[in-house]
């Protein structure tokens, strides 16, 4: 027990820190213009949409049912629609148009606005892809159980898919902050949801993992990341980069990852769950 632990640990922290090489790829180039920005926020909202529908729903109604699977989809929509109404939404100030002074500082608010909208869309960003890891970090461990070869190509495999995952959270955070590290500590934070992933598998369900709940679960995290891209990622894409721009980058990302999905799926074993 002690040695496949450490093994689902050793090879999932291959695959959460992945998300840290998105990160670099982020932090190593020239922050982004606002329209650049929004193009690859939509492309990050497609990244999310797919993963979203076409991977946690998708399996969940495979599994449970399309009633069943669909109850749970919602579920997690319903739940962080209500979380949503307690977030208190980026403000600027009201503008003033007296004279020169108030204009420039007006125009100080708006900036000031933008890197607010855009840090929050980071941060539920990575809120959702942690939510993503942490079931990849359990088909991980269990992969390990099968064997070495198994978990590390599942390890290797899931790394591949984990570095879009990685840019799609280190970049608004570094156009916002404009701190490199502030963008890569939260992009490799969003990783450890993998390790974390072995560590409740192994210890809080050694024996007692009730599939069809996990797979509840899993459609739950899907609506809650499908809530969190509709609600903010997108509008955020439209501002910045317009809607037609916006769509095709959100088609782009949707393709990528599903992509990313099927090759991922090739290296999977069959009861992972995933």
């Amino acid at each position: 027990m002690d040695s496949q632990f450490l093994l689902g640990i050793a090879f999932s922290s291959i695959g959460g820190f992945s998300t840290s090489i998105g990160a670099l790829f982020v932090i190593m180039s020239k922050a982004p213009s606002l329209r650049m920005l929004g193009l690859l926020q939509g492309f990050a909202a497609g990244l999310m949409l797919s993963i979203s529908f076409f991977d946690l729903a998708h399996n969940a109604i495979n599994s449970l049912g399309f009633l069943r699977g669909n109850l749970w989809f919602f579920s997690g929509v319903i739940f962080f629609a209500i979380v949503a109404n307690f977030i208190p939404e980026p403000t600027a100030p009201p503008p003033d148009k007296k004279n020169k002074k108030v204009g420039n500082e007006e125009n100080k608010n708006t900036i000031k606005k933008h890197r607010r909208q855009v840090l929050y869309s980071g941060i539920i960003t990575a809120i959702g892809i942690s939510l993503h890891n942490f079931p990849e970090g359990m088909a991980v461990y269990l992969g390990s159980m099968k064997g070495l070869r198994v978990g590390l190509n599942l390890a290797l495999a899931i790394a591949l898919h984990n570095i879009p995952e990685g840019v799609a959270v280190a970049l608004p955070v570094y156009f916002a902050t404009e701190s490199k590290w502030q963008a890569f500590k939260l992009a490799s934070l969003s990783g450890l949801a993998e390790p974390l992933g072995v560590v409740i598998v192994a210890c809080l369900f050694p024996t007692s993992l009730n599939p069809e709940i996990l797979e509840g679960l899993l459609a739950s995290v899907g609506g809650v990341m499908a809530f969190l891209t509709l609600h903010e990622m997108l509008p955020l894409a439209f501002e910045y980069a317009g809607q037609k721009q916006s769509v095709k980058a959100v088609f782009c990302g949707m393709a990528f990852m599903s992509a990313s999905l099927y090759f991922l799926r090739l290296s999977l074993p069959e009861d992972t769950g995933l």
